[in-house]
């Protein structure tokens, strides 16, 4: 099983693209701790959203927010132009949750709050 959950801050604001097929494809690239670190070591780790998924990241995270992520991990590689092969590992999102609050402006963040429409009858 393939399955990876990770939780982190971006390290920039979030790059999108739209493929040739009209989907959207958004990457950045998630700070995540290593808890039990003596030396408090941190991995910087590519994610890759699409679709809907990515136009929220892209609308509602920036440089600094807290950010959870499940998704699976992918391997790749590709030669760059001087001959040179570049292994990648990403991580390929399926949910991705907005722990810090959404980005309203550049460097602005509003907390979530959850709105019921019956408040009124919950019963404690």
């Amino acid at each position: 099983m393939n399955c990876v959950t990770l939780v982190g801050r971006l390290v920039r604001d979030p790059e999108t693209k739209t493929l040739s097929n009209d989907n959207t494809m958004t990457t950045f690239t998630l700070a995540v701790d290593r808890p039990f670190s003596k030396n408090k070591e941190t991995d910087f780790i590519r994610i890759v959203v699409f679709g809907k998924p990515a136009e929220s990241c892209a609308e509602h995270l920036g440089k600094g927010s807290q950010a959870a992520v499940v998704g699976r991990i992918q391997t790749g590689s590709y030669t760059k132009q001087d001959g040179t092969k570049v292994y990648t590992t990403d991580v390929f999102a399926d949910r991705v949750e907005f722990i810090g609050g959404v980005k309203k402006k550049e460097s602005e963040y509003e907390g979530f709050h959850e709105y019921r429409d019956d408040d009124d009858d919950v019963p404690f």
